[in-house]
């Protein structure tokens, strides 16, 4: 059987990297990770097509060569994805479609024309389906009924499938589920508050593939929180500083974990030494009241900036996540997470406005207070996207104020200044194990052309210069990374227009039809 595997178009995000994937002639920053494993789990004797159609679309030899369109992806990717189910039925072709977004909402796939849901995690849920299509069957809803895989005996993902050069960084998967009760979060209701786990051997044979195929960039641990389980990760970390050293560290590590990293000393020396290079926390919000109120109660626990500094002391360069509009919450919360950043010189601090995803605990109770807005099953939430709820404060006021300050935290100076603080505390003992390669020719245009703009072409100059001398005197081993996220500037400063434009467009349409807007009591 011919299998064509479809991963759909995502929208410009916050970390879409668009101008600086251009500068190094990369396309897309992470690659269909889901579908990979997917093509690893069905019978290895049928024949795979991969387009991952935010590089390039198929074409119609790519249609008449399959048997079986599959589709897989996030609820950012909605628009496209029903648009590739379409195509296919447009083209007589069965479609399967699985994913986090079907898995929450698989109404609208179904609308659009899809013939086999495969929904819940495919370790359970594929091999049913590969029945079905034996039995001759032409549709079905394939679900797991509440059991989770063991992904101990999750096969490597087909990354031979993929067009590497595409990728400015790769991905594997250690564990999935969170221990924690985040109200707005859908992970621990898609994967469980239980989290499961690979064992190093297994990493170390994926690692090995994705070595073998010639990687040497850096590799995204995409587990929604890598430290779960910190007992098996320390298990994984042990075996895996010393491949990394015995292979020249030829990748650099970059995670999601929860901000109780920073109490576990030996984990973040375990990172440091397996060549982890930065982590995403979710802090949220510095408003006490809203965490609790929100359940994560682990970022109450000890001092966030605190934890944030002594992260980024250990070598780790800190992203975080910010939420604005949560229940209770007073005005001002934007500045309050301005401030936030500004203390702790976090450089990318992804910002957005509070969203009741499908399934969550914050949908469920929203719902039962008839709080949800007319449409709300069906946005399609990033950073652009204006609250889907009502609020215990205006909407205007909440968007006003987000889209304020998400302009305030990537002004220029401002940004390059947290950039060079995040950098210039780091420990130098964690940097540069990787010995000194002469940069290709592709590296070295782009960083000529960091220089220029940043340098000379905007009023930058002279800021730029000078923090860049410093950082050669007072800490060169991080000079490589710090060159890296001046760069991500180029992104910023496009994606902050783009989120004003969206949320000052999306508002303006709210406040003009506000007096007809209708609270959604049942879903």
């Amino acid at each position: 059987m011919r299998i064509l595997l479809l991963y759909p178009l995502f929208p410009k995000s916050f970390w879409s990297f668009d101008r600086v994937l251009d500068l190094i002639g990369c396309k897309v920053t992470l690659p269909p990770l889901g579908l990979i494993t997917v093509a690893a789990i069905l019978p290895q004797n049928w024949e795979f097509r991969l387009v991952d159609r935010n590089i390039s679309f198929e074409t119609e030899a790519d249609w008449k060569w399959a048997d079986l369109v599959i589709v897989s992806g996030m609820i950012v990717q909605k628009p496209d994805l029903l648009e590739v189910i379409s195509k296919a039925k447009q083209r007589g072709k069965l479609v399967a479609v699985g994913g986090p977004y079907v898995t929450s909402t698989p109404e609208e796939a179904q609308r659009a024309g899809a013939d086999f849901l495969i929904l819940d995690e495919g370790e359970i849920t594929l091999p049913l389906f590969v029945e079905a299509l034996e039995r001759g069957e032409t549709s079905g809803v394939f679900r797991a009924n509440g059991n989770k895989p063991d992904v101990t005996k999750t096969p490597i993902p087909r990354y031979d499938l993929l067009d590497l050069k595409s990728y400015s960084d790769m991905s594997i998967q250690f564990s999935r589920g969170c221990p924690f009760q985040c109200e707005f979060c859908d992970i621990i209701v898609l994967y469980g508050r239980k989290p499961r786990t690979k064992n190093p051997a297994q990493v170390m044979a994926e690692l090995q593939t994705l070595y073998d195929l010639g990687w040497r960039r850096s590799i995204f641990m995409v587990d929604d929180n890598f430290i779960g389980n910190k007992r098996n990760v320390k298990l994984l970390l042990r075996e895996l500083a010393p491949w990394m050293k015995e292979r020249g560290y030829p990748f650099r590590f970059v995670t999601e974990a929860s901000v109780d990293l920073a109490q576990d000393a030996e984990l973040l020396e375990l990172m440091i030494a397996a060549n982890f290079a930065a982590v995403f926390v979710g802090i949220e919000t510095p408003d006490t009241d809203s965490l609790a109120l929100t359940q994560k109660f682990q970022n109450t626990r000890n001092s966030l900036i605190e934890s944030v500094q002594k992260i980024n002391r250990s070598g780790l360069r800190v992203m975080a996540g910010f939420i604005i509009g949560f229940d209770g919450e007073k005005p001002g919360a934007g500045d309050r997470i301005i401030n936030f950043v500004e203390a702790t010189g976090i450089p990318q601090a992804m910002f957005s406005m509070l969203q009741a995803l499908p399934t969550t605990a914050l949908w469920h109770r929203l719902e039962k207070e008839g709080r949800l807005l007319e449409g709300s099953e069906e946005a399609n939430i990033h950073q652009g996207t204006l609250i889907n709820f009502i609020p215990t404060r205006p909407i205007e006021d909440i968007a006003r104020e987000y889209v304020r300050c998400f302009w305030e935290l990537y002004e220029p100076e401002r940004y390059l200044a947290r950039v060079y603080r995040h950098f210039l505390q780091m420990d130098p003992a964690a940097q540069n194990k990787k010995k000194f390669k002469m940069p290709q020719l592709v590296y070295i245009r782009a960083l000529m052309i960091i220089f220029w703009r940043q340098g000379f072409k905007r009023k930058t100059r002279w800021q730029f210069w000078r923090q860049l001398f410093s950082i050669v005197l007072k800490n060169p081993s991080v000079f490589e990374r710090y060159l890296v996220n001046c760069a991500h500037l180029e992104h910023f400063l496009e994606y902050r227009q783009i989120v004003r434009d969206d949320i000052e467009g999306q508002l303006a349409q709210y406040l003009e039809n506000k007096a007809n807007l209708q609270p959604l009591v049942k879903v």
